[in-house]
């Protein structure tokens, strides 16, 4: 009645309607994606674990997108990233390679930097590549250098290592062989590590690929990520593992069979 006095005579909301309102559904995740993805979304059973063959082939034809999407290995594992002994890394070699023009740049002195271009190398040299990491133009995918190179790196650690690009002789990227590095990163080997989260994220090739060239590329990860297994894990390294591509749904594989 108050209300009505000062002139306020429009309808008010009972505790009823506001409740209704609550009550109305949020949609799902995948009511939220797109047209596209819902049709492909619905190719996969609800609930399957597929063998990591099936996974892969699906995520072939199950990418979105007009462009050549990366295959993407995203394994949980048992582990504790923080414990030092337990902080799982590795580098191993595709053997169908990546699908992605890799640029390797070389921080060398002229003899090694000349067997690096010969050996493939974009960029190679000292003066050259200084002047890049000065100016921050980092236009490399892969930073390989000489050991007695390494301590005139420290200064840029902390603009390359956040990115993943400071040398590191545990990845084969501080090495006296710069050509048999050129050649290894060009070809397709790769470096992983878990994160915080104990996850590993790893592409194994481009869905152009298909599925039997992905598979032996995933088969070499697996095998590699299994014998880094730290000897304080008991039991399975590997908790669960999806398969995706760039834009597609995740695919559960049966790590059983792995």
């Amino acid at each position: 009645e108050e209300r009505k006095a000062k002139g306020d005579t429009a309808p008010q909301e009972g505790a009823e309607g506001k409740a209704k309102q609550k009550q109305n559904p949020t949609r799902s995740r995948l009511e939220r994606r797109g047209k596209n993805y819902r049709k492909v979304a619905e190719q996969l059973e609800a609930g399957k674990l597929y063998s990591l063959k099936e996974a892969l082939e699906l995520a072939t034809k199950t990418s979105v997108g007009k462009f050549d999407g990366t295959v993407e290995l995203h394994m949980n594992l048992n582990v504790d990233p923080r414990q030092a002994d337990q902080n799982v890394r590795g580098t191993v070699s595709l053997p169908e390679g990546t699908g992605k023009t890799i640029r390797v740049a070389v921080f060398a002195a002229a003899a090694d930097a000349e067997k690096a271009k010969k050996a493939g190398a974009d960029i190679a040299g000292e003066d050259e590549l200084l002047a890049k990491l000065d100016k921050e133009q980092l236009d490399f995918d892969v930073l390989i250098s000489t050991p007695q190179n390494m301590p005139k790196l420290g200064k840029y650690a902390r603009m390359l290592g956040p990115r993943g690009l400071m040398p590191n002789p545990k990845s084969g990227t501080v090495t006296a062989n710069v050509a048999k590095a050129v050649q290894e990163a060009k070809a397709g080997k790769v470096e992983y590590r878990v994160d915080k989260q104990a996850i590993v994220h790893q592409g194994i090739g481009k869905v152009s690929f298909g599925g039997t060239k992905l598979y032996t590329n995933a088969k070499a990860f697996v095998d590699n990520l299994n014998a880094n297994k730290p000897s304080s894990i008991k039991g399975a390294l590997v908790k669960n593992v999806t398969v995706s591509t760039t834009m597609g749904p995740g695919i559960r594989v049966d790590i059983s069979q792995l």
